[in-house]
């Protein structure tokens, strides 16, 4: 009998107990992480240009955000479900965004993720406006629980799964003649402020103040789906910023948390009252608000709103496109920390990322551009270590 070692049993162990989502995940076995780098088992460095996903804005094991995790879990847990007990992390981060926000957006509702962010944005549209319709962009994507996954903008994705929610309908991202669809029938417009995984697309003509007019003409209500651009990944606290808007919902997550699951939505206090009458608990969730998570995304956000990150976040932008020229780099995408590099095709996309793996530098797909590499390092990541990755990636494109 062969005697596996330790390492190799847990490989084992991922693919027969863990449940997949894709047929041939990474497959770093994870050591231990510490700001823009991750190790695996090994003893192997890699130079983080994922950032989880855009989710680990302070990178990975922040002081402040450990030190304020260590402090609450020695003061309690899990208490009570959400809305009912007074907690002092949900109190003072709730308080803390709504100074940060326009003053249409003073109340927040905590959940455990961004998709969850989703359905309760989408629920509160309907019930404040009595209507069904929900109108979507194409290419969207805004989560893969039912009520999000019937506004994903790729049909291919979704026939499996069908029935899905009725009354969703999409229009096309930047297209002003779609703006029409949204009528007297709409309850809300959910679209994100930069598109994620169609490719790092962002609005342009003063697109979203079009759509937000209309929506105002006809009584609808704007969703802003903010899950990846938020907290400061492009330059502003929010990507709406960029275009002088405000929606009348905000859904937030990933970097929200520090590395901590969570998400959120915001509206008026008006708005957001309707969920707790007609009927009561019109919203629920048990774990939203968690102490410890709160904790976390409270720490992060004063990190974030309290040094200059955020204003670095553009000047780190122009490091990346000044390095990263290259022929077979036809156009770099997005905004700030939410870049994406476009190539030829697919295959170059992905043999650039699983060679730069194997240099030690980690880089991602977009869901539904093929041709994109992703770029969202962690908001602190420095001048010294940005050089270093483009380095690893303009060597990989030189040997392809």
């Amino acid at each position: 009998m062969r005697f596996l070692p330790s390492q190799e049993i847990m490989k084992n162990d991922f693919y027969k107990y863990q449940a997949q989502t894709t047929p041939h995940p990474l497959a770093i076995e994870i050591s231990h992480a510490k700001g823009c780098y991750i190790y695996d088992i090994k003893g192997k460095e890699y130079l983080d240009f994922i950032a989880g996903v855009s989710a680990s804005s302070l990178g990975h094991c922040h002081p402040k955000v450990i030190s304020a995790v260590k402090n609450q879990l020695d003061k309690y847990l899990h208490v009570m479900v959400y809305g009912e007990f007074i907690q002092e992390p949900a109190v003072e981060l709730t308080k803390l965004l709504s100074g940060l926000l326009p003053d249409n957006l003073t109340t927040t509702y905590l959940t455990n993720s961004g998709t969850e962010a989703i359905e309760g944005s989408m629920k509160l549209a309907r019930r404040a406006t009595g209507r069904k319709e929900i109108i979507y962009s194409k290419k969207a994507y805004h989560g893969n629980t039912m009520g999000a996954l019937s506004i994903m903008g790729v049909e291919e994705r979704k026939k499996i799964f069908q029935p899905l929610l009725p009354n969703c309908n999409s229009i096309e991202f930047n297209n002003e003649k779609d703006i029409l669809k949204i009528t007297s029938k709409t309850a809300g417009v959910v679209l994100e402020t930069i598109q994620g995984g169609a490719g790092f697309i962002v609005p342009k003509n003063d697109y979203l103040r079009k759509v937000k007019n209309r929506c105002s003409a006809v009584g609808a209500l704007l969703i802003l789906d903010e899950i990846q651009p938020g907290f400061g990944r492009t330059g502003k606290l929010f990507g709406f910023e960029h275009y002088d808007i405000s929606p009348d919902i905000l859904a937030i997550g990933k970097g929200m948390g520090g590395g901590m699951p969570i998400g959120a939505f915001t509206a008026s206090k008006k708005l957001m009252s309707l969920l707790s009458n007609n009927p009561k608990l019109g919203h629920i969730t048990t774990f939203g608000g968690h102490p410890v998570i709160a904790s976390a995304a409270l720490a992060t956000l004063k990190e974030i709103t309290q040094t200059n990150l955020i204003e670095e976040t553009l000047q780190k932008e122009n490091i990346f496109r000044k390095y990263l020229v290259h022929p077979l780099i036809k156009e770099i995408r997005g905004k700030g920390l939410m870049l994406a590099l476009i190539v030829d095709t697919p295959e170059i996309a992905s043999e650039v990322i699983l060679k730069c793996k194997e240099k030690g530098l980690l880089l991602f797909w977009l869901l539904f551009e093929k041709k994109a590499i992703r770029i969202t390092p962690p908001l602190t990541i420095t001048e010294k270590e940005i050089k270093k990755g483009c380095q690893v990636l303009l060597q990989v494109l030189n040997l392809i």
